[in-house]
């Protein structure tokens, strides 16, 4: 890549070995003053960023990196996209607001453009800062509507980590420690598609559900709500085989449930459409939104049908759910500019050209690999499935090991799945040609390099 190619479309550059001298030595000094269950501090890890634009990172030792990550999805538009940009540039005259009181007007313009998002003649939206925060809010919905207070969630799910999220997350690493204040009354059924070659078909998913659907949770509490990723992310992006969704949503309409679709990490473009939904056969009751809607700001947003979310109390002056930073305004302005990008049929057609392109890819160069036993995704979202020895186990934490060793070949990779061992991309939209191509050669190295 010659020296005229911008930041952000560059090829990694290592100049030192990551961690580098100042990594480690902030490294150091972070664990004097942050808790130290926050930020995982350990031999090569992890690498300070300063600087990022488009596909590129560039952390405190000058290192240029592509970020298959997009920062936990949010950069799905490109790190400093037009739309953050533009609304820092723009938006300055009015930095905060008061958003449930006397709120910014351009809340109101994000609110209108919001119901063509979702599915229905009529949408409305409590808005949020965090995904948790909405799933917090389609939980509550969901149960004024439904007046059932039961959870049906899904193994492998993750939907956050704040007691009412927490307690429709199913992972025992986030859950055990709280378990005591986390609600009881969620029921767990088993997620269709493979990891490490096992997992449970279809029809034995559905099964289950309908099982716990006619028995109740846990606690005795009738069922009202179904939470469900339309492609499980942190579980290790397990796309759903095809009828699952559809049979899923037949089930809870006949059990009169309530369907969420936690599209937190698979909405707004990064499966290749404004909503992975309708690319899985679901029809969802609510939506949660958020990562990539705030391009780099946080926001995100419940949104569910007038009939639905009309269930909460008309506002007497003290709001039953809100909070302080609820549209803030730089967030709304960006986030107006960021659904104004994903109307473009171009941009979205190139999310699912680049992601078969990936997946085809990676399929090519990893095939040979007896550690590899699987690639699958949606769009952008793709995961590398990694075995044990045996081919059918999965290899435990081998997920983290390739995000360690990516680091020295300028690539910001995570793991993902309960046992690790899934490597996960999440590549923003705007990755060049030639830093596709370099990312999965440089990916077909470091598995490789795994015994």
């Amino acid at each position: 890549m010659s020296a005229a190619e911008p930041f952000g479309a560059l090829l990694p550059r290592i100049v030192a070995p990551p961690p580098g001298p100042n990594s480690r030595t902030m490294s150091a000094r972070l664990a004097r003053v942050e808790s130290r269950n926050v930020t995982y501090v350990g031999d090569g890890w992890p690498i300070f960023w300063q600087a990022a634009e488009g596909g590129n990172v560039r952390d405190v030792d000058d290192n240029v990196y592509i970020d298959l990550t997009s920062a936990f999805g949010v950069a799905l538009l490109g790190h400093r996209s037009a739309p953050l940009v533009d609304a820092l540039e723009r938006r300055s005259d009015l930095v905060h607001g008061m958003g449930d009181v006397h709120p910014p007007a351009v809340k109101l313009q994000l609110l209108e453009q919001l119901a063509s998002v979702g599915p229905w003649s009529e949408t409305k939206t409590i808005l949020a800062t965090s995904g948790s925060e909405a799933v917090e809010a389609a939980l509550k919905t969901a149960q004024l509507a439904s007046g059932r207070p039961g959870i049906l969630a899904f193994e492998g799910g993750y939907h956050g980590l704040t007691l009412g999220s927490l307690a429709a997350t199913e992972r025992t690493h986030f859950r055990a420690p709280f378990e005591a204040r986390a609600y009881g009354g969620v029921a767990f059924a088993p997620y269709p598609g493979p990891i490490a070659g096992e997992g449970d078909s279809a029809d034995a998913c559905l099964d289950r559900v309908r099982t716990l659907l006619e028995a109740g949770a846990p606690n005795g509490d009738p069922i009202g709500t179904i939470i469900v990723e339309p492609v499980q992310a942190r579980g290790g992006a397990r796309v759903p085989p095809e009828g699952f969704m559809s049979a899923l949503g037949e089930l809870a309409s006949r059990h009169e449930a309530l369907v969420i679709a936690d599209e937190i990490f698979t909405g707004l473009g990064r499966c290749g459409a404004m909503l992975a939904s309708p690319l899985v056969g679901l029809e969802p009751d609510l939506v949660c939104i958020g990562k990539g809607l705030g391009g780099g700001l946080p926001i995100s947003a419940c949104l569910a049908p007038a009939e639905i979310m009309d269930a909460w109390p008309v506002s007497s002056g003290e709001a039953i759910h809100t909070s302080t930073f609820l549209g803030h305004p730089l967030a709304c302005a960006v986030a107006l500019g960021v659904l104004e990008a994903l109307q473009d049929g171009d941009l979205l057609a190139g999310i699912r050209s680049r992601g078969r392109t990936m997946i085809e890819g990676l399929r090519i160069r990893l095939g040979g690999y007896r550690q590899v036993a699987d690639v699958r995704g949606l769009g952008l979202l793709i995961g590398i499935d990694l075995v044990d020895a045996d081919g059918i186990t999965p290899w435990t934490g081998s997920g983290a090991t390739v995000a360690k060793e990516a680091l020295g070949e300028g690539l910001i990779v995570l793991p993902a799945a309960e046992a690790g061992n899934v490597v996960e991309l999440a590549p923003p939209a705007t990755l060049t040609p030639a830093q596709l191509e370099y990312a999965m050669d440089a990916l077909s190295r470091v598995v490789g390099s795994l015994q």
